[in-house]
Order: C-alpha cells, then structure tokens, then sequence
C-alpha cells in the first residue's frame, strides 16, 4: 500500500529541509509586516532589496523605510538569531547528554548569564569603554567561566566526567547562582522592574549593535557545533560504543560543551532568559528527520529560529499596545507542548 503523499515527503530529508527554510521564510515575512502599521510583503523585499543591493525604491515612504530597517528588521533579524542559537545548543546538549530533559539551561550557563546581568544592573556597573554593551559583555564572560566552573567541578569530581556527573555538577551551580539572582533581587530598589524585565527575557529596543555584538560567538559556536556533528552521532550510543569507533570522547566533549555554552551566554546576554526553545524545537526536528545529528543541528537552528521569531510577533501584538516578555510565550508553548511529547513517548515506552 503506498505511503500518503505527505509522509513520503516528510520522510525525504530534502523535504524536511524545504518545510523548514519555508517556515523561516514565513515567519521572517510575517514579523516584518505585522505591527501597528502593517507593512505588504512587497514592500518589505524593496526595502530589503535597496539596503543590501542599492535597488530603487523611491515608491516607498520614509517611515515605513525606518519602521522596517531601523525596527522590525533588526528585531526579527536577532529573534532569529536567538532562537537558532538555543536550538542547536539544545539539540547538541540532548545528543551529548543523551537525555531528553536537556537544553541549553542544563549546566547552568543561562543561570551564569544572568547572574552577570543582574549584577550590573544591581550595582549600576558601566565600563567607560564598553559604554551601553557593558551588560552584555558581562553576561556573556560569566556564562562562560560559568560552564569552565562546571567543568572543573565535574572533572574534580570524576576525572572521566561521566555525562551523570555533569548535570548533576550543572544542576548544583545553577541553584546556586539561582539564589545568588534571587537574593539580589530582594534587595533591589527601583531597578527591581528593570531586573525582572529583563529575566523574563525580550528582544525588544534591541537593534543592529546587538545583532553585531551576538554574531561572533554565534558563528563560531554554530560551525564548531555542526562540525561536530559526526562525533554527536557516536556518543549518542554511549561514551564507551564512541571510544570504539575512534572518538576521543573527552575532548570532543568538552569542545561541544563550550561551543553550546558559548552561543548560550551570547543568546541570554542580549535577551534574557528564553525557556523551552532548546527543550521542544529539538524533539520536533528528530521526529521529521530522524536522529542524525548531522540534520538534526542545521534543522534545529532553522526551526527554533522561526519558532522564537513568531513568539515574539506574539509577545507584541496578542495585548497591543502593550507588550508581553517573549520567555512568557514560549514557556506558554512550550511547557505543554513537551509535556504533550514526553506523555507520547511514554506510551510508546520510548525515550528521546
């Protein structure tokens, strides 16, 4: 009996592929013209067209040029970012750890970002050379001496660092710097709304400096990771399956770590924390492509850059003109999405 047309297309990557640069492609389209003024698709490509290629588009209104270059463009651009940034350091985390439960908050470096955030807003830091990025910069420096503690913690603890170990080791520091965030909370005066504000995670006011100041460790923390891929693939079976297949497991782990925990610091330092992006967007990726890491990471990053773009389009329109923390809607679908997932699982006596 012949397979329905949509799940012989599913089951061709190249499919799976065209799904979901066309969700991106949409989602992308969508953030761009929805707003307090919409903006027609056309337009949005003319004025795309003119900034990167110099084309014409003496058609277009001044302001609708700045709403969308100077605004919504950049905003979309970073939501993108972000989103893909958590995915693929998720779908990395879940291979590596070979546990379905984690994500890019697992060894605590979204605690680690944001404890370095708080900080500087707690003591009204400014370092005169990093003038308004000095928020930034510190939250990513301490995600990253935040997953070099876990690391050193772990390997103290059992030099072979077995992946148990880890999260246990990630899951201490997180609690711990948890406590840190909430005590400084207790004693906050008036920056009190900031410091949530930004804990509960936004993309909003956020414009193309930040885009530049992300897209390093994004880069190199995304090719280091689909680099990767092959060595995922063999772990995913066990340390000890990948020792025999010619993996140096204690290296190439530790590479992984790095890299999803730096593109995590640089993601929760220019947004805040964004939960379930990292946790959901990973399972949906392995259920249409299967296991293979080298699909399920540049497909994570597609997906979760499209999932977090419409959250956001979310988080701004649904009680106009107010507007809601982007880390509230995706923990609204997140959450019971996941629990959706892990319960079919179940069912099927299976685990991710």
């Amino acid at each position: 009996m012949p397979k329905p047309f949509i799940q012989t297309f599913l089951l061709n990557k190249k499919g799976v592929y065209l799904l979901s640069f066309a969700f991106l492609l949409a989602s992308f389209f969508l953030g761009v013209s929805v707003g307090t003024v919409m903006i027609p698709f056309r337009d949005i490509a003319s004025i795309i067209a003119h900034h990167l290629f110099g084309t014409d588009f003496s058609h277009i209104d001044p302001s609708v040029d700045s709403i969308v270059w100077k605004i919504r463009f950049p905003r979309v651009v970073l939501a993108g970012l972000i989103g893909a940034s958590l995915a693929i350091a998720g779908a990395a985390f879940q291979g590596l750890l070979r546990n379905p439960l984690a994500d890019p908050y697992t060894l605590g470096v979204s605690s680690g970002a944001s404890a370095g955030a708080v900080m500087v807003l707690f003591f009204n830091i400014s370092i005169p050379v990093l003038g308004v990025f000095t928020l930034p910069v510190i939250s990513v420096l301490t995600a990253i001496l935040t997953i070099f503690c876990v690391l050193v913690f772990a390997q103290a603890i059992e030099r072979s660092m077995k992946v148990e170990t880890i999260i246990l080791t990630g899951i201490i520091f997180s609690s711990f710097l948890g406590a840190f965030i909430s005590l400084m909370i207790a004693l906050t005066g008036e920056e009190l709304r900031q410091i949530i504000s930004w804990l509960l995670g936004s993309v909003s006011m956020r414009g193309w400096p930040y885009i530049q100041l992300m897209a390093p460790f994004f880069m190199v923390g995304t090719l280091l990771l689909l680099y990767m891929a092959p060595e995922l693939n063999a772990m995913s079976f066990g340390e000890d399956q990948a020792r025999h297949l010619g993996v140096n497991v204690q290296q190439k782990k530790m590479v992984v770590l790095i890299a999803g925990s730096v593109i995590t610091g640089a993601a929760v330092a220019v947004s805040g924390t964004i939960g379930f992006v990292g946790l959901v967007i990973p399972h949906f990726v392995r259920i249409l492509a299967g296991p293979d890491h080298r699909h399920v990471l540049p497909l994570s990053m597609i997906s979760g850059a499209g999932f977090l773009i419409l959250a956001d389009l979310a988080a701004r329109t649904i009680i106009s003109p107010t507007e809601l923390p982007i880390g509230v809607i995706t923990s609204l679908i997140g959450a019971p999405v996941f629990a959706a997932i892990l319960i079919n699982k179940k069912r099927k006596g299976g685990v991710a």
